[in-house]
């Protein structure tokens, strides 16, 4: 990983929440695209694809109640035009 400029970065042991942002954008990653639909992803490259789109997805067009009915985008563009 060293070679690739990829540094290593694990949580606290015994203490889940210092993840847990990520750890929640990949259950409702799951939950949504993925459990249920595995068939459809006909090899890796499909899949990887699929992650991609899902993501732009999550953070352009897909609303938050916490962040009073906008996409991530949205709510962060408006915060930093307030």
């Amino acid at each position: 990983m060293k070679d690739h400029g990829i540094i290593q970065s694990m949580s606290r042991k015994g203490n889940s929440l210092d993840n847990r942002l990520m750890e929640n954008f990949f259950s409702i990653m799951k939950r949504e695209m993925f459990y249920g639909y595995e068939s459809q992803y006909k090899n890796t490259d499909e899949l990887i694809r699929a992650i991609h789109q899902y993501i732009y997805y999550y953070n352009n067009e897909r609303i938050k109640i916490k962040l009073k009915g906008l996409s991530p985008v949205q709510y962060r563009t408006q915060s930093l035009t307030a």
